[in-house]
């Protein structure tokens, strides 16, 4: 049976093969998942790229398509940072291909035919990484959204703040009063919604790190 937390998932299936496109999505459906498929790579960017975080997704992608490739789009997955985590659908001939492909951040390739037990493992492999991969990508917007706020003195401010300066270090660091720096502080935590210190660092360097 699927659950809600199913339902609010969906698998991409990339490939130009009609038969493996219905036998992936027969075998996914079957075991509760939300499939999308596409025929091409071409396809599947207009439609998904701009809402690509708006759902919890991953993909599985055909090694060999006309056009653009399944590992041409990877290509293009990991220049535009979207988490989506992705695997191949490799023929006999395109292990080694596929193995390439996993040293670029693939979750991990299958061999036709399908082995239903396998797919439905990669599938949960790739989701349990994916929930966590929209989740992070999540956070670190609405943190961006938050430090978006601030003005440009509040940011200096914070800079220094993270660098561990003192109220009275800051105060001499930007021309002003210990006054004008505490009430500085106090509209950033207010702006960041955050009660502590420690929040507000964790805050400030997810941005330099996302």
């Amino acid at each position: 049976m699927p659950t809600n937390e199913k339902s609010r998932e969906i698998i991409y299936v990339v490939d130009d093969d009609e038969a493996v496109r219905d036998s992936l999505s027969w075998l996914l459906e079957s075991n509760g998942y939300f499939v999308k498929c596409f025929g091409s790579a071409e396809r599947f960017l207009q439609t998904v790229i701009g809402n690509e975080r708006e759902v919890t997704s991953c993909a599985i992608l055909d090694v060999r398509m006309p056009g653009m490739s399944g590992l041409e789009l990877q290509e293009h997955l990991l220049a535009e940072s979207i988490p989506m985590p992705i695997a191949f659908i490799t023929g006999h001939g395109d292990v080694t291909m596929a193995v390439s492909t996993m040293k670029k951040g693939a979750i991990d390739f299958i061999e036709k035919p399908f082995n239903e037990n396998e797919l439905h493992t990669l599938v949960e492999k790739m989701l349990v990484q994916a929930r966590s991969s929209y989740k992070n990508a999540n956070l670190q917007k609405n943190n961006q959204n938050l430090l978006s706020k601030l003005t440009s003195r509040e940011r200096q401010v914070l800079e220094r703040i993270v660098a561990g300066r003192l109220n009275k270090q800051i105060a001499d660091d930007l021309t002003i009063s210990i006054k004008t720096v505490e009430a500085h502080r106090a509209n950033i935590m207010e702006k960041l919604n955050v009660n502590t210190v420690a929040d507000l660092l964790r805050l400030a360097l997810s941005e330099k790190t996302s």
